[in-house]
């Protein structure tokens, strides 16, 4: 319906403009809202105060002349003027029957849309360091960016989704060099594992697997190894020391075939991380390398450009960044007084590589710890000589496990951690994904293990996907009962359904569109959530309240279709959050 206005308002405001009233200029953007009072109609627009100044008109005067312009329709029975300008409209009761017809004629394409107008977007989420597997706090960003993704894509939008793999840096480093350590035991070697190294038991098992394949291929003396490296912590040293130490002493000793333990390492990672985001609903179109920017030389190029355009200095043999000077709280190194670039002279280059392709807008997923790093970004895409305004940051809190009272730490260094798949084994795909985007993303989430894994109504997942469900008990209870199905007898009856609950119904029906756009312009999958909700909540209620198959052939069609039509918003609505639709429970 709300369509349906502003394309009446729409054809006001083209007759206007021919009449020389408004300006042809002038496309505003028209707004519809619900009513909050009843008594104010359904539906209002406050375009005659939005355009009464560049039409130097005065507001209600110009809101009586949009009124005379608007064509007849049957569905609106009443326009009037209320306040200092706003429209009002009422709508003819039959109207809201319509809906039903309209969900059937559309299927699965009810509440889809081109506000997008095929803009392109690129969605760059999760983006996890290839060090470790995914666990539960990098789930909730997957499924967020992946809903809000598929929410862009269904109003109209041209996305691609982008992983961006930290595959260069020294991070990685710490990996092979761990992995190697790995291998010098599985060969026999005894050492004492270092205290910064990653120390999970995916570490042993890929080094396992080397030592399957290559047995002492790759072995040298643990006293080689540690040959003048400071100490560890353990010993009253620093660790960071120590482990840059032993990375050190790994790519001595290994010289080329460095690079084969480094690239094992990743790609045994990464292959598992593809698997498990996959297995978890989430795909694709790009797995970006940040060893592609600095081998192609982007890196250096980004670099450049901000040297053309003074925003670089040299200072204590670093090369900075001067980002305070476009908002943000200081500048930043960008080349280490020994000559390696940062990890923000990648990002850098990263978002150039974004601007440079395209996109119209740029959307980066993050973790709330990165709050601090928007301002910086945003900087170097000012410096770059791009909009800022491009860049979109949407923040993700990691999502907290407790088993019963007792808070699990997560820590890919040390290997203490839940891994999604776990997670995945545990409460299933379904839940997993409902759970973790039925909040803002920007809010704490604790992770309820119980309530996840319970079949009851208190489970906000299978109590949305038991409508569903009840809705396919209904249609095969048709057979039993001795009745079929008339659909085109239960459309000429659709004013028989009248009962509160019915009436309640249609309206929520009719919303579906408006929550799915608001949805995904605001990126807020949250709101679909409530809506699937709300509307299993009023159609169980309305199932517990009144009897579908009736004797009465008109009634019992009509209210087929209703909730067909239920099903159908349900199926829309669960399968954007990709959650599937049981037909049994």
């Amino acid at each position: 319906m709300k369509q349906k206005i502003e394309d009446l308002i729409q054809h006001a405001i083209t007759a206007l403009k021919a009449e020389g009233v408004i300006s042809s200029e002038l496309n505003p953007q028209i707004i519809i809202d619900r009513a909050r009072d009843a008594q104010h109609g359904d539906f209002a627009s406050n375009l005659a105060l939005v355009l009464a100044k560049p039409a130097q008109l005065n507001p209600r005067e110009l809101a009586l002349k949009i009124i005379a312009a608007l064509p007849q329709d049957e569905a609106v029975t009443k326009v009037e003027i209320a306040g200092p300008g706003f429209i009002n409209f009422f709508i003819n009761p039959d109207s809201q029957y319509q809906i039903v017809s309209q969900i059937h004629a559309q299927g699965n394409a009810y509440g889809l849309s081109k506000v997008g107008a095929d803009k392109k977007v690129q969605v760059e989420f999760v983006s996890a360091n290839p060090t470790g597997p995914l666990h539960v706090g990098h789930g909730r960003g997957a499924a967020y960016g992946s809903v809000v993704a598929d929410l862009l894509e269904a109003v109209g939008f041209n996305v691609h989704r982008e992983y961006y793999v930290n595959d260069a840096g020294r991070q990685m480093d710490i990996l092979a060099a761990s992995v190697w350590l790995r291998y010098l035991e599985a060969c026999g070697e005894v050492l004492t594992f270092p205290s910064n190294a990653y120390r999970g038991d995916y570490v042993r098992e890929i080094a396992k697997d080397i030592y399957a394949n290559a047995s002492n291929e790759y072995r040298r003396p643990i006293e080689l190894v540690l040959e003048n490296t400071p100490p560890d912590e353990a010993d009253g040293g620093d660790k960071d020391l120590y482990i840059d130490a032993i990375i050190e002493r790994t790519k001595t000793l290994l010289g080329s075939q460095y690079r084969e333990f480094f690239q094992i390492g990743l790609e045994n990672i990464l292959d598992d991380i593809k698997d498990d985001l996959e297995e978890f609903g989430v795909n694709y179109q790009q797995w970006f390398s940040e060893r592609d920017l600095m081998d192609d030389g982007s890196v250096q190029k980004a670099l450049a450009r901000l040297e053309t355009g003074g925003h670089l200095y040299q200072q204590e043999g670093a090369t900075w960044f001067a980002s305070s000077q476009l908002g943000d709280e200081k500048d930043r190194v960008v080349i280490r007084e020994n000559g390696q670039y940062t990890y923000f002279a990648s990002d850098i280059a990263y978002h150039m590589n974004k601007l440079d392709r395209g996109f119209d807008q740029i959307i980066d997923i993050w973790g709330a710890d990165h709050h601090g790093y928007v301002p910086r970004v945003k900087a170097a895409i000012q410096a770059l000589g791009a909009d800022a305004s491009k860049l979109k940051v949407l923040l993700v809190q990691f999502a907290v496990l407790y088993r019963g009272e007792e808070r699990v730490q997560m820590s890919t260094r040390s290997g203490e951690f839940v891994t999604l798949r776990e997670l995945r084994s545990e409460v299933g795909k379904d839940a997993a994904r409902f759970f973790y985007v039925m909040r803002r993303s920007e809010q704490h989430m604790d992770f309820d293990l119980k309530l996840a894994t319970s079949k009851s109504n208190e489970n906000p997942v299978f109590y949305v996907q038991y409508a569903h469900a009840r809705v396919c008990s209904v249609l095969r209870q048709l057979d039993e009962k001795g009745f079929s199905r008339e659909i085109a007898l239960g459309m000429e009856n659709l004013n028989l359904l009248n009962e509160e609950h019915e009436i309640s119904l249609l309206g929520t029906l009719e919303r579906y569109p408006e929550v799915l756009e608001k949805a995904a312009l605001q990126y807020e999958p949250h709101l679909l959530i409530h809506y699937l909700r709300d509307l299993a909540h009023e159609f169980h209620t309305y199932y517990n309240a009144h009897q579908f198959l009736v004797e009465d052939a008109a009634v019992r069609n009509a209210r087929l279709n209703l909730v067909c039509a239920i099903k159908q918003v349900l199926a829309n609505g669960l399968n954007l959050l990709n959650i599937n639709t049981p037909e049994s429970m």
